[in-house]
C-alpha cells in the first residue's frame, strides 16, 4: 500500500516536472522567435537607416543641382533679356536705316522720272524726220579711175540738217527786222504801246532762244555684189542647206548669177550671198523676194547690204539777232488787222522801229512752229 501510494507520488511529480518543461520549452521558443523578430527589425532598421542616410545625400545633392539650375537659369534668363534688349536695339537701328534707304530710293526714283522726262524732251528736241525723196541717176561716165573695190560698191554722202524752230503760242508775235540794230534796240525797252484802232495795246518785247538743231553727214555704201536674204528656216542639216542655197541663188533663169560665197545661220534663218559678178544683187534687191529650193520652194525676203557712218554731227542752240518776240499781246479784233497795226507800228522810226522782213502773229487758242533758214533769219510758219 505504501508502494503504492508512493509510485502515486511520484508519478505526480514526474507528471508536473514534464509540464513545467514544456512551459518552458514553449517560452524558449518563444523567446528565440522574439530575438529572431528583432534582429530581423534591427536588419531592416539599419537597411532603413542606410537608404535614408543615401536618400539624404541624394537630397543634397539635388538641392545643390536644383540651386545650380536656378542660378544657370537665371543667368540665362539675364543673357536673353540683354540678348532681346540688343535685338531690339537692332531693329530699330535697321528700320530706320530702311526707311532713310526707302526715302533715298523714293528721292532717287524722282529724281529717274525727272531725268526720264528731260531725256524725253530733249530726244524730242533731237529727234530728226527726214524724207529722202527717190531720185533718178543716170550714169555718164567715170570722172576719175576708180580703185581695185571701188567698183564693188555704190558710195554715197548726205547732207541732213535740221533747220533752227520755235513753237509761237498763241498771243505771240515774231518781227524779223532787215537790220540787227533796230531789233537791239527795242529788246532794251520794258514795253511798247501800239495803237490798235481806238485802244492801245502793251506788248512786251523778248530775246528768242531757238529750239536746239542738228547738222550731220550720212556716208553710205552699198556693196552691189552682195545681198541679205531672211525667211529660210532650216530644213535640213546646215552643209545641205548651204549647197541648196547656192544652187537656188545660181540660176540664170531666176534672175541669179555665179555665187562667190554664201553665209548663212540656221538660227535665225538668215545670210548673206556673194555673187562674182556685178549687176545680180542689185537686180534681185529690186524684187525684194527670191524663191529658193530646200526640201520644198520657199520664197525668201532679199536686201541690200550697205554700210553707213555718221559724220561731222554738230548741235546748234542760240538766239536770231534779227528777229524778236512779242508777249502778251491781247486778243482784239481780226488777226491780220493786229497783224498789220504790229508791223505799222515797228517800221516806225519814231518808235525805234525800222523795215521789217518778215512778221507772224498768232491769235490766242492757236500755235504755230516757226522754221529760219540758216543763212538768212526768213521765217516761215
Amino acid at each position: 500500500m505504501a508502494d503504492l501510494s508512493n509510485n502515486t507520488l511520484m508519478n505526480g511529480k514526474m507528471d508536473g516536472g514534464f509540464e513545467e518543461d514544456s512551459e518552458l520549452a514553449k517560452a524558449k521558443r518563444e523567446l528565440e522567435s522574439w530575438r529572431a523578430k528583432m534582429e530581423k527589425a534591427d536588419d531592416v532598421r539599419g537597411r532603413l537607416l542606410l537608404e535614408k542616410h543615401a536618400e539624404d545625400e541624394a537630397k543634397k545633392i539635388a538641392q545643390k543641382d536644383m540651386t545650380a539650375l536656378s542660378k544657370e537659369e537665371e543667368e540665362c534668363k539675364r543673357e536673353f533679356n540683354e540678348t532681346m534688349e540688343g535685338i531690339k536695339v537692332e531693329i530699330l537701328q535697321l528700320e530706320k536705316g530702311n526707311q532713310h534707304l526707302m526715302d533715298k530710293l523714293t528721292r532717287y526714283q524722282a529724281e529717274l522720272e525727272s531725268k526720264r522726262a528731260e531725256a524725253t524732251k530733249l530726244k524730242q528736241k533731237f529727234k530728226i524726220y527726214a524724207h529722202i525723196s527717190d531720185t533718178e541717176v543716170k550714169f555718164t561716165g567715170r570722172e576719175k579711175e576708180e580703185s581695185e573695190h571701188s567698183g564693188h560698191k555704190i558710195q554715197g554722202v548726205f547732207t541732213i540738217s535740221q533747220r533752227p524752230a520755235v513753237l509761237l503760242q498763241g498771243g505771240q508775235a515774231l518781227i524779223t527786222f532787215e537790220e540787227e540794230k533796230v531789233a537791239s534796240q527795242i529788246l532794251k525797252m520794258p514795253k511798247c504801246s501800239v495803237s490798235c484802232d481806238k485802244i492801245t495795246l502793251d506788248v512786251k518785247p523778248k530775246m528768242l532762244i531757238l529750239e536746239p538743231s542738228v547738222k550731220f553727214e550720212i556716208h553710205l555704201d552699198v556693196f552691189r555684189k552682195e545681198l541679205t536674204f531672211s525667211n529660210a528656216l532650216p530644213s535640213m542639216p546646215e552643209e545641205r542647206m548651204r549647197d541648196r542655197l547656192e544652187m537656188s541663188f545660181s540660176r540664170p533663169s531666176r534672175g541669179g548669177g555665179e555665187v562667190e560665197k554664201v553665209d548663212y545661220d540656221e538660227n535665225t534663218g538668215t545670210g548673206q550671198i556673194t555673187f562674182l559678178h556685178t549687176g545680180v544683187a542689185e537686180n534681185l534687191t529690186l524684187r525684194g523676194k527670191y524663191r529658193v529650193d530646200l526640201n520644198r520652194e520657199v520664197t525668201v525676203q532679199v536686201g541690200p547690204v550697205y554700210d553707213y557712218q555718221l559724220r561731222k554731227f554738230q548741235t546748234f542752240c542760240g538766239a536770231p539777232k534779227r528777229t524778236i518776240l512779242l508777249d502778251d499781246v491781247d486778243n482784239v479784233g481780226d488777226e491780220e488787222d493786229l497783224q498789220d497795226h504790229l508791223e505799222i507800228h515797228f517800221q516806225k522810226p519814231s518808235n525805234y522801229g525800222g523795215e521789217i522782213e518778215s512778221i507772224k502773229y498768232t491769235s490766242a487758242g492757236k500755235r504755230l512752229r516757226a522754221f529760219f533758214c540758216e543763212d538768212t533769219a526768213e521765217m516761215e510758219a
